[in-house]
């Protein structure tokens, strides 16, 4: 029986309990995320408000089991349409060569060379704030990287002597990339996911925080930090609870890829690069 390491049982289970905390926020949650109460306003930690209430007296704990709900939600999303693009991609051009091969690493490298961040940033400005464009953005600047890592591997499991018996067999193109060369590179692909949906996350965070992503009075964590600059000096909180909501986030996945890396022996230098 394969043991799993103490990192991987730890990570897991803190982000399957963000990820419930977020799905569930209806039931626990203990006010209505968008509820003013000024009579309230930028109370500090209390047996009412455990987290405090912001500057419109909405309870913090209430907007921050909310708030995870759009960060998750649209960082998986994010990550999941650029893995499925650039897996196609990255296969195709990595099986066929060619034409096929060339297009696909030209278009990756067009991608590849545009600063991502900028990029994001003038998509989400050109097309103007909301989910979708958002999606758009960080799928854009996400399935470049995916491609040409799969192309590698691709490149690498069909000179295997298996790869050649099944073609001498008849097996077909199509047959070998989904059921012979896709499975033997899943594990790479998990432990790049894991690794593209925290980039992915601190970028929504970014736009949002600009204004671009998530907008108000929508419950969201980058959401929060914005309103919070204002009275951050004086309600400190504001901008801790929020946070620390990314950075555990972060964390979870951050250290669920590093664990998925070493479960199964994947080259540190993929992820890096990637």
């Amino acid at each position: 029986m394969k043991k799993y390491s103490f990192k991987l049982i730890f990570s897991s289970a803190l982000l399957v309990a963000i990820v419930l905390s977020g799905l569930l926020a209806p039931l626990i949650a203990p006010y209505d995320p968008n509820a003013i109460d000024m009579s309230a306003k930028l109370q500090g930690f209390s047996c009412a408000h455990p987290l405090g209430t912001d500057a419109l007296g909405r309870d913090m704990l209430s907007r921050a089991l909310y708030g995870g709900r759009a960060s998750i939600l649209l960082g998986l999303s994010a990550t999941a349409l650029s893995m499925a693009f650039g897996l196609i991609v990255g296969m195709i051009g990595g099986y066929f060569g060619g034409a096929a091969d060339a297009a696909a690493a030209v278009l990756a490298n067009i991608f590849r060379g545009i600063p991502g961040t900028c990029f994001m940033v003038a998509i989400a400005g050109i097309l103007g704030p909301g989910i979708p464009n958002l999606l758009l953005a960080l799928f854009l600047t996400g399935w470049a990287g995916f491609s040409r890592i799969v192309r590698t591997e691709t490149l690498r499991i069909r000179e295997e002597g298996y790869v050649e018996g099944l073609k001498a067999l008849g097996a077909g193109p199509f047959c070998l990339l989904g059921k012979h060369i896709f499975p033997n590179m899943l594990p790479r692909i998990i432990v790049l996911f894991t690794a593209r949906a925290g980039r992915c996350v601190l970028s929504l965070a970014s736009l949002s925080y600009l204004g671009l992503g998530v907008r108000p009075p929508a419950p969201d964590w980058s959401v929060m930090i914005s309103d919070a600059r204002l009275d951050y000096r004086s309600a400190p909180h504001l901008i801790l609870v929020p946070g620390l909501c990314i950075f555990l986030l972060l964390f979870a996945l951050n250290l669920l890829g590093d664990a998925l890396r070493d479960q199964f022996d994947v080259k540190s230098g993929e992820v890096k690069e990637f």
